[in-house]
């Protein structure tokens, strides 16, 4: 049997990131804590935290603490079922998912946002490229995941969201200056464009449809889909947007499509860890309306 005083010493750490503040939200000494954790890692015979500034888990501690994660939804489950076992007042249970960061911007927070003010949760969600997403689910970092891949992680399951439409788009100005002869293989290749981060590939799958080969582009890195439109309408650079958070600056002409028709729609899908609780079953039955109302039917 774990001990599960010391589960939740173990997952205060990795999400407060540091013992000091794990004792605090539990109410206990520093000490304390760090007794139990070593209890546990002597236990199960290996490091689950890495002493750093913050506080990491080990791939064996993200794995305890999405068993805790799932053992606080289900006694949320029970508490519902068994008014009697609830404690007094609200207790808010802590549910990890993640999600790219052009779905956050868009459809995903109004969605989450209206899910979390009526749920007794508390949400921590990771933002990561929608094909990396899924490594978080693996490791067991969070319950759900918004992803670009279609097969599930093990333990979960997979449904489809809906397709993200992305436009290549840069300022008029920017456009005179860096395709005026065109927007081919050579001008992608030497006006910048402007990617989310390293592992955005979305500027370069856009070239290599257009231009049936791989383009070096030149590239701007920006970690904010608001700040990537900004940038773009400021001439910084060009770069794929979703069309939801352009439209306006097409209408009003702050923006044009580098060619026009020419979008690239990103399929998205929903996996979640199966036999999780009722709290995520709900949050992924808003999450499937509010997609299918904002993305392209898969």
């Amino acid at each position: 049997m774990l001990d599960y005083s010391a589960l939740a010493a173990l997952a205060a750490v990795v999400r407060e990131g540091s013992f000091e503040r794990a004792a605090r939200s539990l109410h206990v000494t520093p000490s304390a804590i760090s007794q139990r954790i070593r209890m546990l890692e002597e236990r199960v015979g290996c490091a689950l935290v890495v002493r750093e500034q913050p506080c990491r888990a080990t791939d064996a501690g993200r794995r305890l603490c999405q068993h805790v994660d799932r053992v606080r939804l289900l006694e949320q489950d029970l508490e519902g079922a068994v008014p009697a076992l609830a404690p007094v007042g609200i207790a808010r249970v802590p549910l990890p998912v993640a999600v790219n960061a052009d779905s956050l911007a868009t459809w995903f927070a109004p969605a989450v946002a209206a899910f979390a003010a009526e749920a007794p949760v508390l949400m921590e969600i990771a933002v990561d490229d929608q094909d990396h997403t899924t490594e978080w689910l693996r490791s067991g970092a969070v319950l759900a995941a918004v992803t670009g891949t279609p097969r599930p992680a093990a333990g979960c399951n997979s449904q489809p969201l809906g397709s993200m439409r992305y436009l290549a788009a840069a300022s008029p100005a920017f456009m005179a200056r860096h395709f005026v002869g065109g927007v081919g293989a050579g001008s992608l290749a030497r006006a910048p464009s402007l990617v989310f981060n390293a592992k955005d590939e979305l500027q370069a799958k856009w070239a290599r449809r257009l231009c049936h080969r791989h383009v070096e582009l030149p590239r701007h890195t920006l970690p904010s889909s608001q700040a990537f439109v900004t940038a773009t309408v400021a001439g910084m650079g060009w770069g794929l947007h979703p069309q939801a958070l352009i439209d306006p600056y097409l209408t009003d002409g702050s923006l044009v499509e580098l060619v026009p028709h020419a979008p690239l729609d990103v399929p998205l899908y929903w996996q979640q860890a199966r036999a999780a609780s009722a709290l995520l079953d709900e949050l992924t039955r808003q999450l499937m309306a509010a997609a299918r109302r904002a993305l392209l039917p898969p």
